[in-house]
Order: C-alpha cells, then structure tokens, then sequence
C-alpha cells in the first residue's frame, strides 16, 4: 500500500511539472518581447555609429549592459580606440555545434537634411521606426538579440550554443571587426557550424511573389587609388602639364570600359533556378545564361539591367575624386578613388594589369586600399533544409534561391576560415525598403520587426534546439 502510494505521488509530481512546462511556454508574453524589441531598436539607431569613425563601442556597450540583466555571458572586444565588437553566448549542452548570428554595429553616413525624420532620432511614428541602420544592420541586431532573450527567458534546452555577435567595421571592409576577431581571437568560432547575416532574405517582389533568397557567394572588392602629379600654379596661368587633367583623361578611359562578361558556377546555377519564375521569353536562356550570352543581342539587353550586370563581369564605379583645396590653386597632384568588385575567382593583380592597359598611362599610380580574396561559402545542408522547412510551412511552394551578392559582407571573413556563412536573416521586404539602404529615410515597421522576431527564432530554435 505505501509503495503504491509513493508511485502515485510520483505520478503526480511529474503531472505537476509537466503541466507548469507546458503553462509557462504557453504564458511567454511575445507581446511584451515584441514591443522591447521597438524600444530598443529605436535606441540601438541613437546610438551614432557613423564609419568613419565608427566608435562601435558606445553600441557594445549598450548591448552589453542587456545582455548583463538577462544572465548571458557577453564580451566587448576592442580592436581599436572606440572601435569593438561585441560577442555573447547562450550555452546549449554541447551535443551540437554553435551558431552564430553575426550583425554589424556600424553604419554608413546619413545627410540629414534630406531625410523626413533626423537619421539618428529613432523616431516611432505611426508604426514606423525611422534612423540609420533601421535596415542595415541595427534592425538585424535587434532581432538576434530578441532571439537570445526569447531563448534566455523561456529556458529553452538546447543542444547547440547560440552566439550573438556585433561587429565593427563592416562598412569600411571588417578589418577591425570579423577580421579583427578571427585573426586575434580564432577559439571563439572553434566550434561554430555556421553563421547566419546580411546578405538574404524573404523577398516580395513587385509582383508579389514570395522569394526566399540564400547568399551563398559574394563578389570581392578591390578598392584603388588612382594617383596623377603634374605641375602645380596659379589657376590664373594655367599650363598642358596639370595633374587633374592627367587624372580626367585616365577616368574617362576607364569609365568608357566594359570588363568581358563571364557567368561563374553559383550564377549559372541562380539563373537556372530562377528559370521557373522568369518572364516567358527569357526562360528558356535562364536555363543556360553562359550559353545565351553568346548571342549579342541577348547579351545587350540582359547588361542593361544593373543588377544582371554586376552578376556577369567585374565592375569598376569611380566614386570620389580629390584635386585642390583651393579654387585658384592648380594642384600638384590629384586623387580618385575607385570601387572594383570581382567575381569569386578573379586575381586583382591580373585585373590592375588591364586598368593600366585600359588607362594608357604609365604615370598614372594605382595604390590597392582594400584587397580580398573569392568569397564562396562551404556548404550548411542542415541550415538549408531548416530554411527549407520554414519556407514550406509558412510560404508553400516558395522557391529558394542562391544568388551572388554584389556587395560584401563580414561573411568573407568566416568563409576563408571554412566556416560555412550564409546570406540570410528571414526578414520580409519589399523593393522600396531594400533601395532605403544606404540611402535616405531608412525605416522598418514596427509589424514587420515583430514579425521578422518570430521568424529567426523559429529558424534557430530548430538549429540549436532539436
């Protein structure tokens, strides 16, 4: 009798406990963690992280003093004076491996007289969270970090670490944020399996239509300085030997050249997946771009959109140009600055040959700024299928796509180490929000942040958890 007794007592304790797990999930107020999320966003993008200079630390800090109240092991880790990144980490039981959601605290300049809103108030209005970095990347901080919290205060069990990571840098090429990190402080990603950033998404076109794009490659930038010296004087006897008119001349041969087109293994492949998708008289070269591209009159139309172009030849954009400081001064040497981005498995030294080709001028001084190396990820089968999964439960039918990214991002840094990096955050957008990017009155909805919340955290609870 005393024994049946403690059996049922038993029974009834882990019917007890059972039910207070299921009551306390079930009470998890999403609402709560949701209208955080609002707040601290709004906070995160007064928090002028402009780089230059950067002075990400004010950020870390800010993100640090959270993570301190909700009981999650963070870093702050100068590279440095004013510039840190920030690296906190949700501990699972080991039995698989981390994961990391990688964001950048940086952001690009902001003119603030043509914005609707002051770029870094953080304004809330009518539902709306206006600032730089809205988008990219404080909006894709702040949904790692509800994902962490939401983990955090629900005691979720997992099997993997979870690691927040904020880096500095990014918008000037990472060397004082990824880069920093991965040469100065490599055991901190021994275990990682894969990070997820920037780079992809959950698209709606103009169309309406649901994409889900998975950056998996990125072209490589290459960022010069173009040098000419000639004779310096007064404006008011000018001469033939005048170092800006050098530097014109070299500019306007190279802004008159077209690289030869050439269609890489990951564009082939996007091309051909999104042959189902594509205008009807365009399918059938979709199939096969690097054939169809040998026709000239496909190859002319194909080029005239910006973004098909920059997927098939190295692209040169001049994008600064410096000579005197005075108006009636003749410098003694003029300066541009030079945006190249290459396609994985290009060599800058061999494309520098043909700009100096192409320039004709052998006084012309061409200085490397920033130089990096094909930026293709190793392959993640488990976040793809999880990805996968999500698409088919919440947009069926939706084809995933693997594009290559025009820009770059810290992800380089983590693909060069092997370590698979995949260009994407499930955050929904539309055109008019992605051309908000380094342009002028960069906002998100308060809406679509809960929600894009939700979605990472349903994507990493199921990489991490299960």
């Amino acid at each position: 009798m005393k024994r049946g007794f403690i059996f049922l007592l038993a029974g009834l304790i882990t019917l007890s406990l059972v039910t207070t797990g299921h009551s306390a999930e079930a009470k998890f107020e999403w609402k709560a963690l949701e209208a955080e999320a609002v707040s601290l966003l709004s906070r995160y993008i007064q928090i002028d992280t402009t780089n230059p200079p950067g002075n990400e630390i004010k950020a870390a800090q800010f993100l640090k003093t959270i993570f301190d109240r909700e009981g999650i092991e963070a870093r702050i880790l100068e590279s440095a004076p004013g510039r840190a990144s920030i690296y906190a980490r949700l501990k699972g039981n080991g039995s698989k491996q981390a994961i990391v959601l990688m964001h950048h605290m940086d952001v690009v300049p902001a003119e603030a007289k043509l914005w609707k809103e002051l770029p870094f108030s953080g304004a809330i209005k009518d539902g709306v969270i206006w600032g730089r970095g809205a988008i990219d990347n404080k909006g894709g901080g702040v949904m790692a970090l509800m994902t962490l919290l939401a983990l955090k205060r629900q005691n979720i069990q997992l099997k993997g670490d979870v690691i927040f990571l904020g880096t500095a840098d990014e918008e000037a090429g990472g060397v004082l944020g990824a880069g920093f990190l991965l040469e100065k402080h490599p055991e901190l990603f021994k275990d990682v399996r894969v990070v997820l950033n920037e780079g992809g998404g959950i698209r709606i076109g103009e169309d309406g239509r649901v994409r889900y794009s998975v950056g998996v490659a990125e072209k490589v930038p290459l960022w010069l300085k173009l040098t000419a010296a000639g004779t310096p004087g007064h404006a008011a006897s000018p001469g033939g030997d005048q170092a800006v008119l050098k530097l014109i001349a070299a500019l306007n041969r190279l802004a008159g050249y077209q690289s030869p087109i050439k269609v890489v293994p990951e564009v082939q492949k996007f091309y051909a997946d999104s042959a189902a998708s594509a205008p009807a008289n365009r399918r059938e070269q979709y199939l096969d771009l690097r054939k169809a591209l040998q026709d000239p009159a496909f190859a002319t139309e194909f080029v005239k959109d910006r973004s098909d172009n920059a997927r098939v030849r190295n692209t040169i954009s001049i994008t600064g140009i410096r000579g005197s400081d005075k108006i009636n001064v003749i410098a003694a040497e003029a300066s541009a600055e030079v945006d190249v981005r290459l396609l994985p498995g290009e060599e800058a030294h061999k494309f520098i040959n043909d700009m100096r080709r192409v320039i004709a001028d052998d006084a012309i001084k061409i200085e490397i700024l920033l130089s990096r190396t094909a930026a293709t990820s190793p392959t993640s089968p488990e976040a793809l299928k999880v990805i996968a999964a999500y698409a088919q439960t919440h947009d069926p039918g939706t084809p995933i796509f693997s594009p290559m990214l025009a820009g770059f991002t810290d992800c380089h840094f983590f693909r060069a180490k092997g370590i698979a990096c995949l260009g994407f955050l499930p955050r929904r957008s539309h055109p008019s929000e992605e051309r908000m990017v380094h342009g002028i009155d960069e906002r998100v909805s308060a809406e679509s942040l809960r929600s894009d919340i939700r979605a990472l955290y349903e994507i990493v609870s199921k990489l991490a958890g299960e």
